[in-house]
Parts: structure tokens; C-alpha cells; sequence
């Protein structure tokens, strides 16, 4: 699962740049042989638009919403994009210049007020970003393009156009919630977020959206809370990005990386600050793993603890035994991570790039196993009896439960992110293959299949080609959970003719089926799905 592939040419740099949007659908010059039972759509979403006029922004996570469509048709392809229209990206083509602060970059007041007018907008308090360049996914009928704040926005999928902005803090106790939320087959949505507990303390919350509804009403209007897991901190809530479930259980994993909220409330008014320079590490703390049963809903009172660790996407969670298995992409340590992906990091020079990889938090795909029936007298001993991981779970003295992890895949600066499984099948469920993107000292540049029982791994990869998330799609009337294939769109920079190109591996062993090219380079996308 390593990479072989040196890139001193640098063409990743080109998934880093502004695109325009597409005035129509565009077809693709087609190699091999589009399966005939494809007939949907695969939709992604990540940044398109780096700077406005002479403005640049500084973040991975600060480009302007920009949407992207596959089509297929009759084993035909076409392609198109199309930028999300939200508050932030409307005022800042309007203002020409950047108007809402956004990850890693603060929007300074209109240079054309005068000095009374801008001193006062420093005591405003912050304007919440509402671009959505993170995901989408399916609430009821309706589809919602989303990042990680109380804002989603309402898409149309098959035209791309924005049809309105959802605050969510209209419906739920939460001020934001996760770009990863779990969908059962029934359509409802799981999805949790911080919020203000009992006494102002802070805590998150797992928050449900229900189905499609018989009278047509809107499922957002009928969320509700399900269960309340305390924080660590008071005042300092763990970033997070995505959460676990399985049959019985929710799991969340509190990592040592925190918002201070004193300081995100004050720094606005304070100095020129964004939403990186309130992020700071507990050196102390580890992490924490929590759980809350689903029926009823309640939070499991048991402290499970392990060494430091950011984490952001979870693979996949289950039971077993009497134990919960939980498998994670994770990265060693306490710095955050997101410290190594601004631009000018990520636009160097390769020997660059790769020197500042080398002091980042390293990558590496863990197995956790927490242990469902826990008694004090069992001090000193290991919890786990499944017979088939080397992860450990121990008592200590103090009554907390100490997690090490089992190691499915580990390599220097070599990660295993943005994973997918068959989820339809496999989640909440004992499982096999795990499919992912692979960083190569942070730039994506292969495909990755992981057996996570055997720890076999496949890789497909070619030089100057830089993926992105796989999107499993299982084939019709598939038997095994690997029958399917994988979506995924490449740009190949040094390309004469189509740089950008959709591909289509076969699930099994990651051989390819077919490539849809287009006239075009595609910025990086972060997450998106296919839809029938």
C-alpha cells in the first residue's frame, strides 16, 4: 500500500489551483467499457476557487464551495460543475474580496468604510462561514451540501443549483455538526455536534433526522436529540469530524485537539483571527472513547482511554462477542494536523513537501476493541478475548479502561485516509475490505484496498495521477462484499490531451474497467456519493 511514486515534477500543484465552472455538461472520451447497470450520478465537493481578485486564501479548507457531477447514461459520461452559491461565496463575488472568515483565512472589514465603521464590525462577534466544500448527502428527499458549521445548503443534484441555506441551530441544541453522518437503510439520518449542556457545561450531542415523511413535511424540521456525552473540558470542546455506530451502540472518540471557545469568542473582536488560531492541543489528556447505547438512549459511564491521537475519519465500527470493535485512520500524537495543509505548504516543491511531512503526525490505520462488561476486581488484566485481534483493553487502578490498539496498516508518512467500505452491507457490521486514498507525504496520489483481517492491501497508481476519495458501488445482485467497483476522479497534470478523468476499478483487485476522460483539470474534492 505504499507508494513507490516520486513527483518532483510537482503536477499535484495544479489540484490546488482556481477552476471556472462549467456552462454545460461536457462528454467524456470513454476507454473501456462503462458498466451497463451504472445509470446514476457521483457527486463531490471540495474547493474551486483559491483567491478572489488580488485576496488569496490560506487554507486547504478555505476555497469556495465548488460541486462536481459524473453522469452516466447508456454507457456514455459527461461531466460538469458548478459553484455552490453560498453567503460566502455570493458576497465575496459581489464585495470582490473575501467577505466571511473561513478556516485558516480572516476576512478583514470593507477597506472603503471609514475608520468609526470598521473599529465597530471588530465587536460584531464572528459571521459563521456557510461554505459548504466538505460533502453531501441525502436528508429524506432532498440533498445537502454541507462543511462542518450549524450551515448545510440544498442542492439540486441533477442541475447543481443552490436552492437554499439550513441553520440547523433553528432545529437542534448544537452549534455545528459533522460532515460524516451515518444514514440508515430506512433513510434516517445520525448525526452529532457540540453543544451548551446542563449548567452551561459543554458536552455533544447525538442528534437524529427522520426519513422521508408521508405528509411531504421536511424531515429537518422533526430533528431531535437522542443522547448528551459529556466533555472532557468545560470551555474546550475536542474537534471533531466524524463518529461511530453500530447495532447497539454510538461511539465517539474525544481527541487531545480542542476549540477554545473563550478564544473563538473573543479573538474577532480582539485582532484578526480565523478558526485555526483557536485550535490548541491538551498534552495531557490522550483520548477519549465514549460510548451511548441506542436503545435506550444512554450514555455508557465507563472511562476507556488511550494515547494521543487525531483522528477524523472512522472506518467502520461493530460487535462482537460481547465487544465493540471500532477501526480508525489515525494519526500519532497531539499536534494537530491540519497544521500541515495550508496552501503554501502543500504548493511546495516536492523535496518541500516532503520535508514537512517528516514533522508531522504520522499515519496509521488502528484497531480499538472496547469491552462491554467491565468489573473493577479485574485490575491488571487483558479484557479482550477475541481470537483474532492484538488489540488489548486493560484495567487500571483509578477505574479507567486502558485501549492499545492493533495496527492494520502503517507506513512512514504513508496514510490511509478517506475511507469507504460497503456500507449498505457492512456497516455496524463484522466486515473484511476497507478501500481508501493513499497520502504520500500528504498528497493523494493512489487508490488503497485494505483486508483488515489478513492485512493484505492492493494499490492502483500511475505516475503524476492524483485521486481521489473512492465511492464503493456495489454491483447488482453482488454476493461477495467486494462485488462492486470503485469511483473515483484523477487528475493527470502532465497531460497532452483530458487531463482530468474519471476512472472505474473493479473492487475485487483494483484492475481497471474503464476511464472517462475530459478536457479538463479538477481541484481537489474531499468527500461526495453516488447517486442511482
Amino acid at each position: 500500500m505504499v507508494s513507490r511514486v516520486e513527483h518532483p515534477a510537482g503536477g499535484y500543484k495544479k489540484i490546488f489551483e482556481t477552476c471556472e465552472e462549467l456552462a454545460e455538461p461536457i462528454p467524456a472520451q470513454i476507454t473501456g467499457r462503462i458498466p451497463p447497470w451504472l445509470k446514476g450520478s457521483l457527486l463531490r465537493l471540495g474547493p474551486g476557487l483559491f483567491e478572489v481578485g488580488d485576496e488569496p486564501f490560506y487554507h486547504l479548507f478555505d476555497g469556495q464551495a465548488l460541486m462536481h457531477k459524473f453522469d452516466f447514461k447508456n454507457g456514455q459520461v459527461t461531466y460538469y460543475r458548478k459553484f455552490v452559491r453560498t453567503d460566502a461565496y455570493v458576497r465575496a463575488m459581489t464585495e470582490k474580496r473575501i467577505v466571511i472568515t473561513e478556516f485558516g483565512t480572516f476576512a478583514y472589514p470593507d477597506p472603503c468604510k471609514n475608520i468609526f465603521s470598521r473599529f465597530f464590525s471588530y465587536f460584531k462577534g464572528v459571521e459563521v462561514t456557510d461554505n459548504c466544500l466538505v460533502n453531501v448527502y441525502p436528508i429524506g428527499e432532498d440533498f445537502y451540501a454541507c462543511t462542518e458549521t450549524n450551515f448545510i445548503t440544498k442542492v439540486n443534484p441533477d442541475t447543481l443549483e443552490t436552492l437554499k441555506k439550513v441553520d440547523l441551530c433553528n432545529y437542534m441544541n448544537i452549534n455545528g455538526v459533522t460532515a460524516h453522518p451515518h444514514i440508515e437503510q430506512d433513510g434516517t439520518v445520525f448525526n452529532m455536534g457540540n453543544c451548551f449542556g446542563k449548567g452551561a457545561t459543554l458536552a455533544y450531542n447525538i442528534v437524529s433526522l427522520p426519513p422521508k415523511q408521508k405528509d411531504k413535511s421536511d424531515p429537518v424540521e422533526k430533528a431531535k436529540v437522542l443522547v448528551q456525552i459529556p466533555s472532557s473540558e468545560r470551555f474546550k470542546p475536542s474537534y471533531v469530524h466524524s463518529f461511530g455506530i453500530s447495532p447497539n451502540y454510538f461511539i465517539f472518540v474525544e481527541t487531545p485537539v480542542k476549540i477554545n471557545l473563550l478564544k473563538f469568542l473573543s479573538a474577532w473582536s480582539i485582532r484578526g483571527s480565523n478558526y485555526m488560531d483557536c485550535f490548541e492541543s491538551n498534552e495531557t489528556m490522550g483520548t477519549w472513547f465514549h460510548l451511548a447505547t441506542r436503545n435506550p438512549n444512554e450514555y455508557v459511564d465507563v472511562k476507556f482511554r488511550a494515547s494521543p491521537m487525531n483522528l477524523f475519519h472512522h472506518i467502520n465500527c461493530y460487535e462482537d462477542q460481547g465487544f465493540v470493535v471500532v477501526d480508525l485512520c489515525t494519526w500519532k500524537g497531539f499536534e494537530f494536523v491540519y497544521n500541515y495543509l495550508y496552501l503554501a505548504n502543500l504548493r511546495e516543491n516536492w523535496e518541500e513537501v516532503k520535508k514537512a511531512a517528516m514533522m508531522a503526525p504520522q499515519p496509521e490505520v488502528r484497531r480499538y476493541v472496547l469491552p462491554m462488561d467491565v468489573h473493577r476486581e479485574e485490575q491488571g488484566k487483558n479484557l479482550i478475548s477475541l481470537p483474532y485481534t492484538t488489540a488489548t483493553a486493560v484495567m487500571r487502578s483509578d477505574g479507567t479502561v486502558w485501549l492499545e490498539p492493533e495496527v492494520l496498516f502503517s507506513g512512514p508518512r504513508q496514510a490511509f485516509e478517506f475511507p469507504q467500505i460497503n456500507y449498505q452491507r457492512c456497516s455496524g457490521k463484522n466486515y473484511t475490505y476497507a478501500y481508501g486514498l493513499g497520502l504520500n507525504h500528504f498528497i493523494p496520489d493512489r487508490i488503497c484496498k485494505l483486508n483488515v483481517r489478513t492485512k493484505e492491501t492492493w494499490v492502483w497508481q500511475e505516475p503524476d495521477s492524483y485521486p481521489s476519495e473512492p465511492i464503493f458501488v456495489q454491483t447488482p445482485d453482488g454476493v461477495d462484499e467486494d462485488d462492486g467497483i470503485l469511483l473515483t476522479i484523477v487528475v493527470n497534470p502532465g497531460a497532452a490531451q483530458r487531463p482530468g478523468y474519471l476512472l472505474i476499478l473493479n473492487a475485487k483487485d483494483l484492475s481497471e474497467i474503464a476511464r472517462a476522460e475530459v478536457e479538463a483539470i479538477m481541484p481537489v474534492t474531499f468527500h461526495g456519493m453516488y447517486k442511482p
